[in-house]
């Protein structure tokens, strides 16, 4: 009875799949998650090369500052250029997604610890939502096939 079940079940879901109607929902899905996407590694694209600015205002008054600010400009630049093949930068988007948490951590733990102004929490903010919606719409790896 249990495999006449679940043999019903799996019948049930190949006919969905197979249907033209499920196909093209599933498609809209995953269109509108790469423009989803695309539209995200946009905005922090943009985001990390507008601290261009500040990086150089401040070269002279916090050179570690502006040190980071560098690597967040060029980070920037690699995700406005993932925006035409999102799934071939998957590496890209992984690395921005961890380090900005693995730099959310270490300045939330700062600020908890008056390290640096409290302030300082909403950059961590920031960070960790970056980090989650870029983890959230990473494509999925392509299969060699």
């Amino acid at each position: 009875m249990y495999d006449a079940r679940r043999a019903d079940a799996c019948r049930r879901m190949q006919e969905q799949v197979a249907d033209p109607a499920f196909q093209t929902a599933s498609q809209w899905r995953s269109m509108n998650r790469e423009l989803a996407l695309k539209i995200v590694l946009a905005a922090v694209g943009l985001l990390f090369i507008a601290l261009a600015y500040p990086m150089l205002v401040f070269i002279r008054q916090a050179p570690a500052l502006s040190m980071q600010f560098s690597l967040y400009v060029t980070l920037g630049v690699f995700l406005l250029l993932a925006i035409r093949n999102p799934s071939a930068s998957r590496s890209v988007i992984a690395f921005t997604a961890w380090s900005s948490f693995a730099h959310a951590a270490l300045m939330g733990t700062q600020a908890c610890c008056n390290m640096v102004a409290r302030g300082e929490l909403i950059g961590v903010a920031v960070l960790v939502i970056i980090g989650t919606v870029f983890l959230a719409l990473a494509p999925a790896k392509q299969l060699v096939g």
